[in-house]
């Protein structure tokens, strides 16, 4: 609506000094732009995305003051930096990120001269997924565990796959780097950072090392509940549009079905929805999974062609308000939840 009204000088004058207290009060985590916030004396944290921003606000808790480089609703491999944003990482006290999820992140870190840079990958051992990340030679997983991929040579085709865009570098140094989706691999990382915190800012060791205590005790909460939901299930097979789940299916003895490689909006190839079709048949599986930040076109095409249910199982890349929880764990319960209704658990 196309209101005009004269406003008094002072009123403007007001609304101003209003308007920039209100800014430098924002919290830096939402200021995916780069804007550092009103950090005050707090260490100034750049997390490249979602699971890392978690890991920083509750491990750094009142000490810190965390900017995240992806926007909610935003595809971490889709982001583009502004300057801004660049600028912002080589004004930070210490960055967080992940190595091959986002390249344009990587690069402006290793441009950045940032002397507190963490790596989570190099956190925890990243392990290869290969033949379900890269959708080759797929009449081989309905007999194959995770975890064993790279002894039927699958490491350099999941590169191959990745060079068609998806921004993760799976195959690359032999990792896949969904490490957050683990919860024991993900409280690795988190007592991992709770080090270089404390490294990084001496003089609140012992807060970041409670807090750090707090939220280990919690993810390992989160494993024995799957633990417990997945250990009596009708079918140990799942299939989604994302193949993001590798650690958390090899963690619960689950088989993880890429649909069309790791594009989660790639088409599926005829020949690939016959053989999910044989492949759901035989494991008994129910359900195709898609995630929010990405259409549900292709689990809709398959679960049309082949019979089977769909339902969200979220990568948690990123928070938004269609996500099933406010926050990592309430989406990892949400998670839980479909897993064992797909899987049919007892």
């Amino acid at each position: 609506m196309n209101v005009r009204r004269l406003i008094p000088t002072t009123a403007v004058a007001g609304a101003v000094v209003l308007g920039l207290t209100a800014l430098s009060a924002c919290s830096t985590s939402d200021a995916a732009d780069g804007g550092s916030g009103g950090s005050g004396d707090k260490l100034k944290v750049t997390a490249s995305f979602y699971p890392m921003q978690f890991l920083a606000e509750r491990i750094g808790g009142e000490h810190v003051a965390v900017t995240s480089l992806t926007k909610p609703g935003v595809e971490p491999h889709d982001l583009e930096l502004t300057p801004r944003q660049i600028g912002s990482i080589s004004d930070s006290d210490y960055v967080l990120y992940l190595k091959g999820i986002q390249p344009v992140v990587d690069d402006a870190i290793k441009q950045s001269g940032v002397k507190n840079t963490v790596d989570a990958a190099t956190l925890t051992a990243l392990e290869d997924h290969g033949a379900e990340v890269g959708g080759h030679d797929h009449g081989h997983e309905g007999e194959e565990e995770h975890g064993h991929e790279d002894e039927h040579g699958h490491e350099e085709e999941a590169h191959e796959e990745h060079s068609e865009g998806d921004g993760h570098n799976h195959g690359e140094e032999g990792g896949d780097p969904h490490v957050w989706l683990d919860p024991v691999k993900y409280a690795e990382v988190a007592k991992g950072v709770g080090k270089s915190l404390e490294k990084a800012d001496p003089d609140h060791a012992a807060d970041y090392q409670k807090n750090t205590e707090a939220l280990v005790t919690e993810l390992n909460q989160l494993n024995t509940a799957y633990e417990t939901g997945l250990k009596n299930t009708a079918t140990k097979t799942f299939i989604t549009t994302h193949s993001a789940f590798g650690y958390l299916a090899e963690r619960y003895g689950l088989t993880q079905q890429g649909i069309a490689g790791i594009d989660p909006e790639a088409e599926p190839t005829p020949a690939r929805i016959q053989e999910l079709h044989t492949i759901a048949e035989k494991e008994k599986a129910t359900t195709v999974f898609f995630e929010t930040l990405a259409s549900d076109k292709t689990a809709k095409t398959l679960a049309k062609d082949t019979g089977l249910k769909t339902d969200v199982l979220d990568p948690l890349e990123g928070i938004t308000k269609k996500s099933k929880g406010a926050d990592y764990f309430e989406v990892m319960q949400s998670n839980l939840t479909a897993l064992k209704k797909a899987l049919g658990a007892k």
